[in-house]
């Protein structure tokens, strides 16, 4: 006598090996998902690094504007205006770091014309990094002696060092938490002996 295998055992097998092939192609997806997130998220804080490298460079080398404007133009919480020569072209440009949305952006203006202006219709704008979350402010200006300023008015004329804090996630509504980054930076120019 021939045994066989019958229809209940071949339907029984086909849903137990479904139902394997649905959790291993379900790992797998989130596995993709989680790898996806990841690479993203270190994009955001590559992207951040880079900015901040740039941003710290230029500042330290922050000099009087081509009219001869001070050196810092604007120094608030989450926008920071001053001039440097930036491209090291002999020409000192006016540059302006920025919070819009959650993107960091820079924006350049070359001077142009005699006497000197800094027209703001060819300012050129540029997205140093994207998912920027910051509730506490970006920029954080210090006096000769380490102290930090709060008065808005008295920013930009007593400001020698300054703190840049930003802080990075590709999406708050998934872990890895918030990714923070931060340096410090004294202003040459207008370095004082302490």
């Amino acid at each position: 006598m021939t045994k066989g295998i019958t229809l209940v055992e071949t339907l029984v097998t086909i849903a137990i090996f479904a139902l394997m092939m649905g959790v291993v192609i379900g790992f797998i997806f989130m596995a993709y998902r989680s790898q996806d997130f990841t690479l993203k998220q270190s994009w955001a804080v590559s992207q951040a690094r880079k900015g901040i490298t740039t941003m710290v460079r230029e500042i330290r080398e922050a000099r009087p504007g081509d009219d001869g404007a001070y050196i810092i133009e604007l120094a608030q919480d989450y926008e920071f205006v001053f001039y440097s020569d930036i491209d090291k072209d002999e020409a000192i440009e006016r540059v302006r770091y920025f919070i819009e949305g959650t993107d960091f952006k820079k924006g350049v203006i070359e001077p142009v014309g005699w006497p000197i202006e800094y027209p703001s219709e060819t300012e050129e704008i540029f997205v140093l990094s994207q998912h920027v979350r910051n509730l506490p402010p970006i920029f954080h200006y210090y006096d000769g002696d380490g102290q930090e300023i709060t008065d808005l008015p008295a920013r930009p004329k007593d400001t020698k060092m300054m703190g840049v804090y930003l802080v990075i996630n590709e999406n708050p509504a998934r872990a890895p938490q918030d990714f923070e980054l931060e340096s410090h930076v004294q202003i040459r120019n207008l370095k004082t002996n302490l």
